[in-house]
């Protein structure tokens, strides 16, 4: 090359670097995904929502060619984890396993919280819901609906119903249920599921609200009599017992849900990627059977979709906290 002909070739390259059009370094070039990716669970390991997001996290990393990590930073009700997330590069490699209590109650229950369930993070998709069931203990006199509300309107002080825990999706849907039908009701919350229904099968407490994977096995061993879910359907697992519109409640639909999020400002192509590799593991009939058998009914659909119901949630059950006067210190 003469000494003009290397002077033209790097005014060239100098003038097509200032407009954007040098050779772009090998590492930006690369495709996304290009190493694992980390799925934040806001809670311990075990319970349903984090069996949820590790059933999704295996089947995730298949269909992206790496390994989706599930990563639990429980506390604060969720509210710690979905912070990290919240703060987390918004470059796909950060996801978040989002659940309807942290998003759409926690706001209204606390004082504060460290995130904005709305601005803070990239809708990817829900991913189902977890039908919620109401209880009793076989030696209570409520069999329906109709007997809940009579009994407990006649009995002093009401019937306690236990949950999982303050501000929960089953304290909300028990205390929507006194107002929908104005039963008698008193919470009495739990530090988890497991010890309510343990109390209800031993008499302690006439009825507890709370997932029907939870009270499944007692309902079908006789330990435990199921009035109503709150589904728009009957669980699939329980045919037998109706919704509480069947049983004379109107449009009364009060499902836990989990989800998809990640940080603010995800790449729209990484996003639309997301979403559809994961509508594709919730239509795949091993995955599908996975999250049934924990009680979670797969929703395939769109990112905005589950933006719209986030937001719908947010606004009715703030309702619902008010008037209850829901508070966690």
């Amino acid at each position: 090359m003469t000494p003009t002909s290397r002077r033209c070739f790097a005014l060239a390259t100098l003038a097509a670097a200032a407009f954007g059009l040098a050779p772009v370094p090998a590492s930006a070039q690369d495709r996304w995904p290009s190493r694992p990716i980390r799925l934040v669970v806001p809670f311990t390991p075990g319970g349903v929502t984090d069996t949820s997001g590790r059933v999704v996290a295996e089947f995730l990393g298949r269909r992206l060619g790496q390994q989706v990590i599930v990563d639990n930073k429980p506390g604060a009700s969720g509210n710690i984890g979905m912070a990290l997330v919240k703060d987390a590069p918004a470059d796909g490699y950060t996801l978040a396993l989002a659940f309807d209590g942290t998003m759409v109650i926690n706001p209204h229950v606390f004082a504060k919280v460290p995130f904005d369930p709305l601005k803070d993070y990239s809708s990817i998709g829900k991913i189902g819901n977890a039908t919620l069931i109401l209880v009793a203990n076989p030696a209570a006199p409520v069999k329906t609906v109709a007997d809940l509300v009579r009994v407990s309107k006649a009995t002093p002080g009401g019937l306690s119903f236990g949950t999982s825990g303050t501000g929960g999706t089953p304290h909300i849907a028990g205390e929507l249920l006194k107002m929908r039908t104005g039963a008698n009701l008193t919470h009495v919350p739990y530090k988890g599921g497991g010890q309510a229904l343990t109390d209800v099968v031993g008499g302690s407490i006439p009825l507890v609200y709370t997932a029907v994977a939870g009270a499944h096995g007692f309902v079908k061993s006789g330990k435990l009599h199921a009035i109503a879910v709150s589904s728009a359907k009957r669980s699939s697992s329980l045919p037998d017992v109706p919704t509480f519109a069947e049983a004379g409640v109107p449009d009364f639909v009060v499902d836990s849900w989990v989800g998809l999020l990640a940080p603010a400002g995800l790449p729209a192509a990484i996003a639309a990627r997301l979403n559809a590799e994961l509508n594709a593991v919730l239509e795949d009939p091993e995955a599908r059977e996975k999250l049934r058998t924990l009680g979670i009914e797969p929703t395939p659909g769109s990112a905005a979709g589950f933006q719209d119901e986030m937001a719908r949630d947010l606004a009715r059950y703030g309702q619902v906290v008010k008037a209850a006067g829901i508070k966690v210190e």
